[in-house]
């Protein structure tokens, strides 16, 4: 029983290696011929192993810990997420997740994996569809995220860019 657990466990990684967009877990489920609940679990036994697994609205995807990485505090309105969204998608970079630090809770976060500007409108689209409100309301439009890119220099122009148009604090 555990040599079908561990070929699944390796199948999971291998399918969302090969993937380059989020894959759901009915979905995988599907491919794997188990339930949903086997997918959840075996997502929980991967995670314990330390293989970098997200899960986003859209699906589980792997985290590339070879690219270059860098957080950035931030502070806008509303009006102006679809623009800081698509800025730093137009430069290349993946928005990895979104932050607070609250002061009674703590950090407080969630995985965007934000790579395009159809993740962009998604992204819009669930905001304006929801009873939910973006994160940065809880403290007053701060908030921080965690961008990967290709190389140093293009997380070097994001800065440099995010500086120009306000929004770095």
């Amino acid at each position: 029983m555990d040599n079908l657990k561990d070929n699944r466990l390796d199948r999971i990684k291998d399918i969302l290696k090969e993937s380059n967009k989020p894959i759901n877990g009915t979905e995988l489920a599907k491919q794997l011929n188990v339930s949903r609940q086997i997918i959840v679990q075996d997502i929980g036994l991967l995670r314990a192993q330390n293989v970098p697994i997200v899960s986003t609205n859209r699906g589980y995807s792997l985290v590339d810990s070879k690219r270059p990485s860098r957080t950035f505090k931030v502070h806008h309105k509303d009006e102006d997420i679809e623009r800081e969204l698509n800025l730093l998608v137009d430069m290349g970079v993946t928005v990895e997740d979104v932050f607070v630090r609250h002061r009674i809770y703590g950090v407080i976060s969630a995985e965007m994996n934000i790579k395009s500007r159809k993740d962009v409108a998604k992204f819009l689209d669930d905001i304006e569809n929801s009873v939910s409100t973006p994160l940065k309301h809880i403290t007053n439009d701060y908030h921080f995220h965690k961008v990967t890119a290709d190389d140093e220099e293009t997380l070097d122009l994001v800065e440099k860019i995010l500086k120009e148009e306000g929004f770095l604090v």
